[in-house]
């Protein structure tokens, strides 16, 4: 076992152990907030290409990818009412914690892309798929307000594939090359700053 690995898997129990009333809680308002199940899952790449589903507390409306796109922008409007505390608070990632246990990502590592997305990716960028996803990464530190600085843009999926996802990439490419134990701890501790202040700054 890799000293990677075993991070990853002392961070998912501690995470699930300590998140599991908070779980509840989270569950049971989204339950009574709109019909549909608590949980949504989106099939996502993985490293060296191979598709798995990622697990997310749902913050949309049923069906929501085939009315609007898998891209979410702004203030979308098929966005739930308690889905939009959970993802200004970025606790719709949290059980990802799942994945990691089952080794399908890591806590620290490029995130993810749907299938639309990987299918725009160069030569060289297809280098990031040799690396396992992860919750969190450096580009998730500089994008954290992505989705509303999207809902700005006339044509939002466009300039992420020609302008946004290069440079998310570019970043990750980087980061992951060079990569270890001790910055993967410095990523998830300036993700969890960034989360508190990036909340504080909203309900200014």
């Amino acid at each position: 076992m890799t000293a990677k690995r075993f991070l990853d898997l002392v961070g998912a129990i501690c995470g699930l152990s300590i998140l599991a009333i908070p779980f509840l809680v989270i569950a049971l308002a989204i339950r009574l907030d709109t019909k549909g199940p608590v949980f949504f899952r989106q099939v996502r790449i993985g490293k060296n290409g191979k598709p798995f589903r990622i697990m997310k507390f749902r913050t949309m409306i049923v069906d929501a990818e085939r009315i609007g796109g898998s891209l979410t922008k702004g203030r979308d409007a098929r966005i739930t009412a308690i889905g939009h505390i959970l993802r200004k608070l970025k606790l719709d990632e949290f059980p990802q914690l799942w994945n990691v246990l089952l080794g399908e990502m890591s806590l620290v590592g490029p995130r993810p892309e749907v299938p639309e997305f990987v299918a725009e990716y160069s030569a060289e960028q297809m280098e990031v798929l040799e690396f396992k996803p992860g919750i969190t990464d450096p580009s998730s530190i500089e994008y954290v307000d992505e989705e509303r600085y999207l809902g700005s843009l006339e044509d939002p999926r466009q300039y992420y594939i020609d302008v946004l996802l290069p440079r998310k990439l570019k970043i990750n490419l980087a980061y992951s090359r060079e990569a270890n134990i001790c910055k993967d701890v410095c990523v998830i501790l300036m993700t969890l700053l960034r989360i508190v202040n990036f909340a504080k700054r909203r309900q200014c």
